[in-house]
């Protein structure tokens, strides 16, 4: 396992270069709050994509929620196009089990129904639980259960990764 991880915006480019060619007029930009989120926000730019993007909070569809309970800062979904029929990138930081995808793409389908999804992730740091896996990875890295891969956004706006 590497001591440090490379240059968070440096993968986010690698990701949109990655994306490019697979793009559409229909396609749409979806970030996983909040990480997710801040990812998809560089990608948006740096793909020039027109349509709005969008934000979900998948708290209410995680398959923990009756364990953990609701994180106290829940943002709402917020999708300010019709999921119908639109080729549909789900953007996170890290992917791990595969658990919060799965809970992305159960809140997506009650917008309706999305002629594609795509998963776009910064991170692909294994140990895969469910039958998913992105579609587009900035980096590929296996991480022991017991560490963490964490997305942070710094006080000048720029994003960081690092192992703990």
């Amino acid at each position: 396992m590497p001591d440090s991880l490379p240059d968070a915006e440096a993968l986010i480019a690698r990701l949109a270069d990655a994306i490019r060619p697979r793009l559409t007029p229909d396609t749409v930009l979806v970030g996983i709050h909040s990480g997710g989120v801040w990812v998809a926000e560089r990608l948006h730019a740096l793909l020039g994509i027109s349509a709005p993007m969008g934000k979900l909070n998948i708290s209410f569809y995680r398959d923990d929620f009756s364990r953990i309970g609701l994180h106290p800062q829940v943002k709402p979904s917020h999708l300010p196009f019709a999921v119908e029929g639109r080729c549909v990138i789900v953007v996170d930081d890290v992917f791990y089990t595969g658990r919060t995808v799965r809970a992305a793409m159960n809140e997506l389908f009650d917008y309706g129904r999305p002629a594609c999804i795509r998963l776009a992730v910064l991170v692909d740091r294994g140990g895969h639980e469910l039958p998913i896996r992105p579609d587009f990875a900035g980096l590929n890295l296996d991480v022991a259960p017991e560490h963490n891969v964490d997305l942070s956004r710094e006080q000048d706006g720029s994003l960081k990764l690092t192992l703990t």
